[in-house]
């Protein structure tokens, strides 16, 4: 009896050495049959969510940059990291190690780390009505390794995929920068990322910095399927179509189902998600179909019981809803990480004198604008960076930093720069005002332009574009005098406003080569020296009261010395939601981890 024991106990433990063999070093010859699938209970619940007004430019990982393309994206692929939704804090997804060297003599380190071999790819057929696994040319599941990380990250920093957040690779991870910008003898090699095996990713980071871990996680960095893109031996290279409902395969909590452009995209549950993933746990809701309707629709398809919830309310129906029995229990208000802003082309005319901009700016008052047209409790901004960011300038600590309502400052700024241009009249000042096509943002323009007309006598045209077209347009040298942006904390640190977003050769400040300094492509066509110094100090410092005075005094120069942007006002977020839903509450800029909810 004895030795049957010991047998037994050998033999477990060698299998268990075998299936942590396997989950290390990867995974080969499994058939789509040998797969574990999570158990269907019959049920299926379904509901309908606004995503927005307009359709979602585009569901690639390296050529995403707004809140709705980047919600389906975390929900049909997933990063090594995440943040939890509600608190904000880093968390293991795909990855379930990490390991730093020592900081190299220049400064970098190399993260390691070890991510899960079990999560296969997958599609939706919608011949079979299912989600399916992906099979290589043997037949074989294809299951998501280290090397689909790493030519997804070398591919958002390839200048060829013209991605506008390669920053977020170029300014973070050795040699992207020089592979982006051309520099000579650069190649996607000199990128440093590295799949050691299946189960083993290498970053080198340019330096030491708190959110590389948080950064890795983002959608930039999602692995992407390359025999899709590229092709292979039995698979035709789809290239830019590869996102098309037809052929986009992923491997999230949720896979893509149909997308009926400007009307629709709707996601199914993925059974072949693993149970055992703290963080992201199997979906219960096996369908969510994200609508893009008006606002005003929207409410109506919510108060008829055919729309489940939405993110963006109708400003002029706030005070009803607030005041009705049944829609007030549906209402929610909470903290969102955003700033909302108006960003000057500071080349354009009339705006490139920088008394026009700071005067445009202090004729916005923002509290008037939150009273009678937001309505939803938020925050005037008098500078970018949120506070509640780390390393973020505070209202307490900074009270006179930043612009503000000034009626008297303002026209006298405008008086001074008509006198120096030989301006008699200040009708003669022509300002275009562009924003994304929705209900709410036509709002808050009209008011703004009224408040220029009476402030300033400044009679602005006033533009709205569907949002594809509109972020092509605000990234390119034909940007407008003045547009309209939020910026939403992609990890919670000034850094990732005053660096990430704003700097030269940032999202909302693009350069041809994402160069700092180099020639600008579109946004807010603006650099200024000093600014870049202090922002790069900064970001590599470790004491945070320090890197907070030099934030703030960089956001001196961006919203007030300069004025690049016109802050406007410190998110929250608006909902409406069926109150059989049971769910979390997001922070993190209306991207909702709907794989924790369910219907009571």
């Amino acid at each position: 009896m004895k030795n049957r024991k010991l047998f037994l106990w050998v033999s477990l433990a060698l299998l268990s050495v075998l299936c942590f063999s396997v989950s290390v070093t990867g995974r080969s010859g499994v058939k789509p049959d040998d797969l574990y699938r999570a158990a269907d209970d019959g049920s299926y619940d379904s509901i309908s969510w606004l995503l927005g007004a307009s359709d979602v430019p585009t569901i690639d990982p390296a050529l995403a940059t707004n809140t709705s393309s980047n919600q389906i994206i975390q929900l049909i692929f997933m990063g090594l990291t995440m943040q939890n939704e509600e608190t904000a804090e880093v968390e293991n997804a795909i990855a379930t190690e990490l390991e730093k060297s020592e900081p190299a003599a220049d400064g970098s380190i190399k993260y390691t780390y070890k991510i899960r071999t079990d999560i296969p790819w997958v599609r939706y057929n919608p011949e079979t009505d299912a989600v399916e696994p992906i099979v290589d040319c043997g037949g074989n599941v294809r299951f998501v390794t280290a090397r689909d990380f790493e030519y997804a990250i070398k591919r958002s920093a390839d200048p060829a995929t013209a991605s506008d957040y390669a920053f977020i690779v170029t300014d973070y991870v050795v040699g992207a920068a020089d592979f982006y910008s051309g520099k000579e003898g650069a190649t996607k090699d000199s990128v440093q990322v590295k799949a050691l095996d299946d189960a083993t990713l290498e970053v080198t980071w340019v330096a030491e910095f708190a959110a590389n871990n948080m950064i890795v996680g983002l959608w930039t960095y999602n692995a992407v399927p390359s025999w899709v893109i590229e092709g292979d031996a039995c698979t035709e290279a789809a290239a830019d179509l590869w996102t098309s409902i037809e052929n986009v395969q992923t491997y999230g909590p949720y896979a893509a189902k149909e997308w009926i452009h400007d009307d629709s995209f709707t996601i199914v549950k993925n059974p072949y998600w693993p149970g055992d993933v703290e963080t992201v746990p199997q979906a219960q809701i096996e369908e969510i179909v994200f609508r893009f309707l008006d606002n005003s629709a929207a409410l109506a398809e919510f108060e008829a019981g055919s729309l489940t919830g939405m993110f963006e309310i109708p400003t002029a129906e706030i005070d009803r809803i607030k005041s009705d029995p049944a829609l007030s229990e549906a209402y929610s208000v909470g903290e969102d990480m955003c700033t909302y802003y108006y960003g000057f082309n500071t080349k354009a005319e009339f705006v490139s004198d920088a008394r026009v901009r700071r005067a445009l700016s202090m004729a916005i008052d923002r509290q008037a604008l939150i009273d009678s047209v937001t309505k939803s409790g938020e925050a005037p901004a008098r500078w970018f960076s949120r506070p509640g960011l780390l390393a973020a300038p505070t209202l307490e600590a900074y009270p006179d930093l930043g612009i503000q309502y000034d009626v008297e400052g303002a026209r006298a700024l405008i008086a001074s720069y008509m006198e120096d241009a030989g301006i008699a009249d200040p009708l003669d000042i022509k300002i275009e005002l562009i924003y994304n096509a929705s209900e709410n943002e036509d709002k808050i323009a009209v008011a703004i332009q009224q408040m220029w007309k009476d402030v300033l006598g400044i009679d602005a045209q006033i533009t709205s574009q569907e949002l594809a077209v509109y972020y092509k347009t605000i990234r390119s040298k034909e940007t407008p005098q003045v547009y309209r942006l939020g910026w939403c904390q992609d990890y919670m640190d000034a850094a990732n406003f005053l660096n990430d977003a704003v700097s030269s050769g940032g999202s909302a400040n693009p350069t041809i080569d994402g160069v700092a300094g180099s020639e600008p492509s579109g946004g807010m066509m603006w650099f200024n020296e000093e600014y870049e110094e202090l922002v790069n100090r900064a970001q590599t410092l470790e004491d945070t009261a320090e890197r907070t005075k030099l934030y703030a005094d960089a956001e001196q120069i961006l919203v007030y010395e300069d004025v690049a942007m016109a802050p406007i006002y410190w998110y929250t977020r608006s909902q409406l939601c069926d109150p059989a839903v049971k769910r979390t509450y997001s922070i993190l800029g209306g991207k909702e981890n709907f794989f924790k909810w369910s219907l009571q």
